[in-house]
């Protein structure tokens, strides 16, 4: 049973760079996918990538990812259909081959099925010629990796319902991403477009000497590029004009525009020549390196700039939290091991990222598995994602950790949780770090916990709900020992 009301399985047609992310997608947020792909190597191509996604995701959300879909790869575009919730189309960038895909498709996909195109510039309304109820097709065009790049524009074509561009962009915002929806249709839609531009200036660069292909992308990524991930363009150059804004910069640099020094809307012949100086050159960018561990390197790039983003809750930061809080919402009341003692409440397995210079899991990482095992406290308190939505949570204000023994990459590690004490607005919690094999402690963490009215960013009292179970807890664990590390001070006798 998917987590994502009224998307429990999808037709995909096609499995190839695009179509295999958007399985990803799908399977991750745990929907089931038909897929359909003439090419036999497809379900290598596709697990390739689904092991890349896997890895990818889970260090991108905090929040555990629901149950995985189911993959079935079928024999016909008819198949794929049949059956789904929504239709998404990813097949190469040929008019006719897309048609004949979308015609099959339609004619047993029940009559109420949106279907999305991929395609990354031809127009919808091309797109819906010879399909059953035209008007349910969309552009849904993303970028790659689909699994990470959180834009999709949803483009309608000239028979296309807004019922239909209604529904996909709901299912593209189930799966975590930012639809940018389209009010006209054009060939290559709006993202495309502006990086073709780029892309004929650069060619350009390459072709007259100017800038080899490595010089070119420094000249992004370590500039422009970290100011577009985040503001775009006219954000940008606002910001560039000072306390007069867009205006001044405008009357300051517009005139620049008319100076006949870009070769924009020109673009160099592909002669053998530059093709192979360009191929020359991305050899010598990848220094060796396979496409799988470009992928890799690309991916945690990603996570980096998107979970950083997320710290001051802008832009792509914003969608990942805003996803963040759906997994939060969406996933079961996180299993417990109750019995005369703390609660046993989270398990993991030490995984290599964790590991530091000495071999050992590093300190920091103790005390995300502390927090991770006090965000499942919570939630089995019922504090959930409707709980977060009212404005109200739990902020930690103090934390105390104490290093005990070391583990290791592959250790399998429980937490426990005892509830020291707690009132109105406070909680007491203290977290203990076991290893699975032989039950001896790593770690533990001692945090003091504020209830927070975040609309007022004030403490202030704890629903009753949420207290009862609370008292229920704390009448079990006041029976408890208090835990030899519970208060102690850095440099403080055991024993004191």
């Amino acid at each position: 049973m998917s987590p994502i009301p009224g998307l429990q399985r999808v037709g995909l047609l096609g499995g190839g760079v695009i179509g295999g992310g958007w399985a990803a997608r799908f399977l991750l947020n745990g929907v089931d996918v038909q897929l359909f792909d003439p090419d036999p190597e497809a379900p290598r191509k596709i697990g390739e990538v689904l092991a890349n996604a896997r890895r990818a995701t889970t260090k991108l959300v905090m929040p555990s990812l629901p149950p995985e879909g189911v993959l079935r790869f079928v024999s016909t575009p008819e198949e794929a259909a049949t059956g789904v919730d929504f239709v998404q189309e990813s097949a190469p960038e040929r008019l006719e081959l897309k048609q004949d895909l979308l015609r099959r498709a339609s004619t047993a996909a029940g009559p109420d099925v949106v279907f999305g195109s991929s395609t990354s510039g031809l127009l919808p309304s091309l797109l819906q010629e010879g399909m059953r109820f035209p008007e349910r097709l969309v552009v849904g065009h993303p970028f790659n990796p689909v699994y990470l790049l959180p834009l999709v524009e949803v483009c309608g074509g000239a028979v296309t319902s807004v019922a239909a561009a209604d529904r996909a962009v709901a299912v593209y915002e189930s799966l975590g991403m930012h639809p940018l929806r389209l009010a006209k249709e054009i060939d290559g839609f709006v993202a495309d477009r502006l990086m073709e531009a780029l892309w004929r200036e650069a060619l350009w660069l390459v072709n007259d000497g100017v800038a080899t292909a490595e010089e070119i992308d420094d000249a992004i990524r370590f500039g422009a590029g970290l100011r577009w991930s985040f503001m775009g363009t006219f954000l940008v150059y606002r910001v560039a004009g000072g306390e007069a804004g867009m205006r001044h910069f405008m009357a300051q640099f517009g005139p620049t525009l008319h100076w006949p020094w870009t070769k924009l809307m020109d673009v160099p012949e592909l002669t053998d020549e530059l093709l192979d100086r360009l191929v020359a050159q991305s050899d010598d960018q990848a220094a060796g390196r396979s496409i799988r561990e470009l992928e890799v390197l690309r991916d945690d790039c990603l996570i980096a700039v998107m979970q950083g983003l997320r710290t001051v809750g802008f832009g792509a930061g914003e969608v990942l939290d805003r996803y963040e809080r759906q997994l939060f919402g969406r996933s079961p009341a996180p299993a417990v091991i109750l019995g005369g003692g703390p609660i046993r409440i989270h398990e993991c397995t030490v995984p290599t990222e964790w590991v530091d210079y000495n071999g050992h899991t590093n300190d920091s990482r103790y005390m995300q598995l502390s927090s991770e095992a006090g965000d499942r406290f919570l939630r089995h308190i019922g504090m959930d994602a409707a709980y977060l939505e009212s404005g109200r949570s739990f902020f930690t204000v103090e934390s105390h950790i104490n290093y005990l023994a070391q583990s290791t990459a592959g250790d399998r590690l429980y937490v426990t949780i005892q509830l020291i004490s707690h009132d109105e607005k406070r909680m007491r919690l203290f977290t203990a770090m076991h290893r699975a094999d032989d039950d001896s402690m790593v770690a533990t963490a001692e945090h003091m916990m504020l209830h927070v009215d975040t609309r007022l960013d004030r403490a202030s009292p704890t629903d009753p709900l949420i207290l009862d179970r609370l008292a229920v807890i704390g009448a079990q664990h006041d029976l408890l020992a208090l835990p030899a590390q519970a208060g102690r001070a850095i440099g403080q006798r055991r024993d004191a």
